[in-house]
């Protein structure tokens, strides 16, 4: 953890701070309206490092990214045929609206998350015994914990047969879509609205934020501008208050929304992930991994994390918000679906903006290859821990031309010339680096 970081969270904790409309900007709650700038220069940035985290973004396939200072923008880029006006989809980012969404339909009384989810969407909502089906809340939805299958050929399916029992609710822990996707026919069961509908009058349009939910086989994905997602960062930064309107008052849903909300996986909260916890599960494994899940990021940040790293950061001790939207960054199907490791690549980068810090910009990753260029043996050399890793050479489409364990030789004489990337992967992380084939 960084020295000025560390006395920052300690103050906050020493003092209880907590952040007040009056110590951030918030733009008119107008979509697509104008909104006030920081020049980054003016928090010690320096301009080549901004260029090599936006040179590393691009190589990312990002298509948006913005930060937030004080709810001023202090950096925003687009890449490509992106704009400020172009629309992109949320992936599961979007769980933080709709845990939102429920927060305030419980504020307004139409439900509790207490209760069972039953109790809104009728008995017989999975294939589990009525004895079994009733012991599922509104809750366990919110935190993955519903003891449902996940492990079904289609974990996103919301039909009854698709949902089985597989563990007691609040026993298991599991990303599962399929129960969370629920939680929209739960809004509209109890407040008797559509879900769109409620959702645009209590959350989109009060704080001027554009976009639409879109229905994807059995998903809804929320599409919106880079700038709609920052005003719900903003919103989420400031305790889900818009300036002077309260958009969700209860202040202690929002408190167990963004803290650990089970003791399974330490860095969930109802549909947020969260930072800085002694441990952390991800989809699709039942492992348990030791140490915050993002190691170079700030250890209060709360987080909506999607499909393809759409990312939204939340940093109270900074009063920052970051977002990045785009394409997968990583085509390598061993990546989780909701992966932490660009998130923490970027915060490298956020790390060394600073002139003043006298940090190093992040470094290449260190993998050796040799000759590069190379015209028909190409020799890897790996760090230390990485002997077993998985390497793969991929062209420039993301195709896979030739694979080996660990360090060695890989014969590339069959290769047409151009540029291709050497990928090495194992359970902790994965490295980057590129050869020329001539």
């Amino acid at each position: 953890m960084h020295a000025p970081f560390a006395l920052t969270v300690a103050a906050c904790a020493a003092f209880s701070c907590t952040l007040r409309a009056q110590d951030l900007y918030f733009p008119p709650a107008v979509a697509g309206s104008s909104w006030e700038t920081t020049d980054p220069a003016t928090l010690g940035w320096c301009q080549d490092r901004i260029d090599s985290l936006y040179a590393f973004l691009e190589v990312k396939n990002t298509q948006a990214f913005i930060v937030l200072k004080d709810g001023k923008i202090v950096l925003e880029h687009y890449f490509g045929t992106f704009t400020q006006d172009s629309l992109w989809y949320w992936a599961s980012a979007g769980k933080t609206l709709k845990s939102t969404l429920v927060g305030i339909a419980q504020e307004e009384g139409y439900l509790d998350i207490n209760m069972p989810t039953s109790t809104y969407l009728g008995a017989g909502w999975t294939s589990e015994t009525p004895a079994q089906e009733q012991l599922i809340t509104v809750r366990h939805q919110l935190t993955m914990t519903t003891g449902l299958d996940d492990g079904v050929t289609n974990s996103d399916c919301t039909d009854p047969s698709c949902l089985s029992y597989l563990a007691d609710p609040g026993t298991r822990w599991a990303y599962h879509n399929a129960p969370y996707t629920l939680l929209g026919d739960v809004v509209t069961s109890a407040t008797g609205q559509s879900y769109t509908t409620y959702f645009n009058n209590k959350l989109r349009n009060p704080i001027g934020m554009d976009g639409f939910w879109f229905p994807f086989g059995d998903l809804e994905l929320y599409f919106s501008t880079a700038r709609s997602m920052a005003r719900f960062g903003l919103l989420a930064l400031n305790h889900m208050i818009w300036d002077t309107d309260t958009i969700l008052h209860d202040t202690a849903f929002f408190q167990d929304a963004t803290h650990p909300s089970q003791n399974l996986n330490l860095s969930y909260g109802y549909l947020w992930w969260l930072n800085g916890q002694p441990s952390f599960m991800l989809p699709q494994s039942q492992f348990v991994f030791a140490g915050p899940a993002m190691p170079d990021a700030p250890a209060d940040m709360f987080c909506g994390l999607g499909k393809n790293n759409q990312l939204l950061n939340v940093v109270p001790s900074q009063n920052l918000v970051l977002v990045r939207l785009g394409n997968d960054p990583d085509p390598d199907p061993n990546t989780p679906s909701v992966s932490i490791i660009l998130d923490n690549e970027i915060w490298q980068y956020m790390n060394s903006l600073d002139c003043n810090t006298g940090m190093a910009e992040p470094v290449a990753p260190p993998i050796g290859l040799s000759p590069n260029p190379c015209t028909d043996l190409l020799e890897i050399t790996l760090p230390s821990g990485y002997n077993e890793a998985l390497v793969q050479v991929k062209d420039a489409l993301g195709r896979t031309v030739a694979i080996r364990q660990g360090p060695g030789t890989v014969g590339i004489s069959q290769l047409s010339p151009g540029t291709y990337v050497v990928h090495v992967s194992t359970v902790s992380g994965h490295l980057v680096s590129r050869f020329v084939k001539e």
